[in-house]
C-alpha cells in the first residue's frame, strides 16, 4: 500500500484471534436471544427445512453486503467521502468481505463508520427477532454481530487514539496506519 509517509503509529490485528472471538460472540448472542426469546414469549422453537435453510443463507448474503454498505456510508457521512473514494469487495485470500476508503479519515469519522453496521444489521434485527418471536432473523443478526468483532476491535483500538489524529486502513492486510497530524500535508 502506498502511504503518504511513515505512519506515527501502526495498528494491526490478528485474524486467527478475531475468529474465535466471532465464533464465541456469535454463539453467546444466540444464547441470549434465544433465552430472552423465550423468557418473553413463554416458548421459543424453530423448525429447520431446506426452504428456511436456504432463506437463512440469503438473509445473511443480504446482510454481509449490507454491512459493507453501512461501512460506505458511515465513510460518506462522517468522513465526507465521495463515491470514488471508496473501495469495496471481497479479499479471497482473507475469505472477508471488505469496505474501506482511499481517502485519510479523522479518528472520530472512522469510529462512527466502524459502527453503523453493527448498529442497523446487527442490534435491530436481533431486538426485531426477538420481539417478533423469529427465530430466522435472530439467527441471522446474532452472525452478523459475531461478524462484526472485528469493527469492535479496531473501534477500540482507536479509543486509545486522539480524535483528531488522521487514519488510513489498509485495504490488503487487517491493519490501521495512525497519523497524529494530517499525512497529506507537506511540511
Amino acid at each position: 500500500m502506498n502511504l503518504p509517509r511513515e505512519p506515527d503509529k501502526v495498528i494491526s490485528f490478528d485474524l486467527k484471534q478475531m475468529q474465535i472471538q466471532m465464533f464465541v460472540f456469535t454463539l453467546i448472542a444466540m444464547l441470549i436471544g434465544f433465552s430472552l426469546t423465550a423468557l418473553i414469549h413463554q416458548g421459543f422453537s424453530y423448525t429447520i427445512t431446506l426452504v428456511n435453510f436456504g432463506l437463512f443463507l440469503l438473509f445473511y448474503i443480504i446482510g454481509i453486503i449490507l454491512h459493507e454498505l453501512c461501512h460506505l456510508l458511515g465513510f460518506m457521512l462522517w468522513g465526507k467521502c465521495r463515491w470514488s473514494d471508496l473501495v469495496y469487495g471481497i479479499n479471497r485470500e482473507l475469505g472477508v468481505a471488505y469496505a474501506g476508503t482511499k481517502k485519510t479519515l479523522r479518528n472520530k469519522a472512522m469510529k462512527k463508520a466502524l459502527l453503523l453496521p453493527f448498529w442497523v444489521t446487527g442490534f435491530v434485527p436481533f431486538v426485531f427477532g426477538i420481539y417478533f418471536n423469529n427465530g430466522l432473523l435472530l439467527g441471522v443478526a446474532a452472525l452478523l454481530i459475531g461478524g462484526a468483532v472485528g469493527d469492535f476491535a479496531m473501534y477500540n483500538q482507536l479509543r486509545k487514539v486522539s480524535h483528531d489524529a488522521f487514519i488510513i486502513d489498509d485495504l490488503e492486510k487487517p491493519q490501521l496506519y495512525v497519523y497524529f497530524d494530517d499525512p497529506d500535508v507537506v511540511n
